[in-house]
Parts: structure tokens; sequence; C-alpha cells
């Protein structure tokens, strides 16, 4: 298929640790995938921005489009630290594409991980988002960020992992293998407070790994962390209205390990995530098309015969 004859579509994942952007075709889908660096324009916009495009357009040579003009080219960014109409409009303002669309990371990576399916989604990364799906409303609790929010994120375990290191040092808790060697692998406790002033949350994330593979030793501390994370994830999924049998998918990197921490009633329908939020994003790049296209055969019929 001649793709200068195709509606071409992009997106893009921008999340704080890393983001992702695919580019393809309404009429062949995904066709290259691609990763990049940090994406939250809360953290660094310039930053995040450069990133973010850069990643389209590797995934646009990768998928054979790189010569397809900017004009011609749908889009819907699914960004971390887009919170408000002023963060969206600020992106708005800077993206070359034809018809885009921008939106915080939350509506895109619930339609990933539901598609369209009612439903509940913890996804847990380097961030939080907690969502209820009902036909096309999606209600969420938290995700506003490290600074004030993110409970239960990698981000957030990382960072009180620390936070129990040092108390454990001070004598204030008992000392677990976790801690020691999360003090340890910094060189010690100066060097783990000089790490702290300057990191990112997506250098905390980094650490949640270690939180998750000490709780399945048993470790105390990864115990505690994990089950002070399972209590948030029930709080917020209460607030959303959820009910036993209800529709729940754990998604991204952390998320999924939180299954053996939650209540029964909770899990008890869990379901696979169907895609990422990468995949969400794509498929609403994908109904952004097809509404120009409808608008555009409709006015060609008002229009009439020449």
């Amino acid at each position: 298929m001649n793709s200068s004859n195709e509606t071409v579509l992009v997106a893009a994942d921008g999340g704080g640790t890393g983001c992702r952007a695919c580019a393809g075709t309404l009429e062949r889908g995904i066709l290259a995938r691609t990763c990049g660096g940090p994406g939250n324009i809360q953290s660094d916009f310039d930053g995040a921005i450069a990133n973010l495009t850069g990643a389209i357009s590797d995934a646009l040579q990768l998928a054979g489009l790189d010569t397809i003009p900017n004009s011609r080219i749908t889009a819907h960014l699914g960004v971390a630290g887009a919170h408000s109409m002023v963060e969206v409009e600020a992106v708005t303002k800077v993206l070359p594409y034809g018809r885009f669309r921008v939106t915080g990371d939350r509506p895109t990576s619930v339609r990933g991980v539901l598609g369209d399916v009612d439903g509940y989604v913890v996804a847990l990364g380097t961030g939080t988002i907690i969502a209820r799906q009902t036909g096309s409303q999606i209600d969420t609790v938290g995700g506003w960020g490290f600074d004030l929010s993110d409970h239960a994120s990698g981000a957030w375990l990382g960072h009180r992992l620390l936070e129990e290191a040092l108390l454990a040092h001070e004598g204030l808790r008992p000392h677990t293998p976790l801690s020691r060697s999360a003090l340890q692998a910094n060189g010690g406790l100066v060097p783990t407070i000089h790490f702290s002033a300057k990191a990112s949350p997506g250098d905390y994330a980094a650490l949640a790994k270690d939180v998750v593979e000490a709780a399945c030793e048993s470790d105390v501390l990864a115990l505690e962390l994990m089950a002070q994370g399972a209590a948030f994830i029930e709080r917020a999924l209460a607030t959303l209205g959820f009910a036993k049998g209800d529709v729940l998918s754990l998604a991204g990197g952390v998320g999924p390990h939180y299954a053996r921490y939650l209540p029964d009633y909770i899990t008890a329908n869990l379901h696979s995530p169907k895609g990422s939020a990468l995949e969400g994003a794509f498929a609403m790049a994908a109904q952004i098309a097809r509404a120009s296209e409808e608008r555009s055969s409709t006015a060609q019929g008002r229009a009439g015969p020449i």
C-alpha cells in the first residue's frame, strides 16, 4: 500500500523515567515503536518536548513514514505533568503536527489498559494512576506528581525506602537487609543524603525493584512499604466506588507486584491489561483522524455535485 495515500498517525506516552512513541497509519495500525528520555513536562518542559518529538521522529523513520509532511500527521500525546489546560496549551503551541490532541497520561493509560470496557485501573510506574472508566467518562484519584502525590508508585517506594533506611541508621527503627543495602548502594549515609538532594522521581523509582524483590524474600521493611502502598490503593479504589466483582487491571512496572498484598475482594476479578498507555494514545489518535474524515465527508455531501 502506498503510504502517501494513507492517514498517518503518531502517538507518544511521556513518563517521568522515559517516553515511548509509535508511528503507523489508520489503515495498518502501529508500524514502529521507539523510546526516548523523560517526558514529564512538569519536571523539565523543554527537555520533555525534545524527547517526545525526537522519539516520534525516530518512530516515523523506522516506519518508513518520515517523508510525510508534519501537516498531514495526526497525533495524540499523553504526557505526565499535564494537569491543567495551562500545561496542555503550552505543549500544544510547540507541536508541529497537522491534527493533534494533548492530554495528561491518565486518559491514555486507562484507554490502553481497559480498551472500551468499564472497570478500574491501577497503573503504577514512576508515578501513579488510579482510575475508573464508565463509558467515555474517566474519574481518577491521585497522580498529581511526586512532590505531593503519586503514592504507592515506584518513586514513592524508592523515597520511602531511603526515609526508613535513614531512620534505621539513627536507631529509630530496626535495620533490615534492605535498609542496610540501600545505604551501602550509595556509599553510606552522607552520599545517600547527597543523592536525595538532587534525585529525580525516576532516580527514586529505580529503587522500587529492590523493595519488590526484598518483599518476596520477607524483608520486614519491604513488606511494610508494600503494605502501605496497598492500603493507599484500597482507599483510592473505595473512593472511586470499587465493589467486589468489578473489573480491575494492575498495570505499569510496579502495579502488578501489588496483587499479592491487596485484599481478595479487590483482586477477585483481576484482568490483564489489554495494552499500554502508548497503544491507548494511538487509539485516541485514530479517533481524531476518523472524526475529521467523517466531518470532511459530511461537508462534501452537503456541498452537492459541482
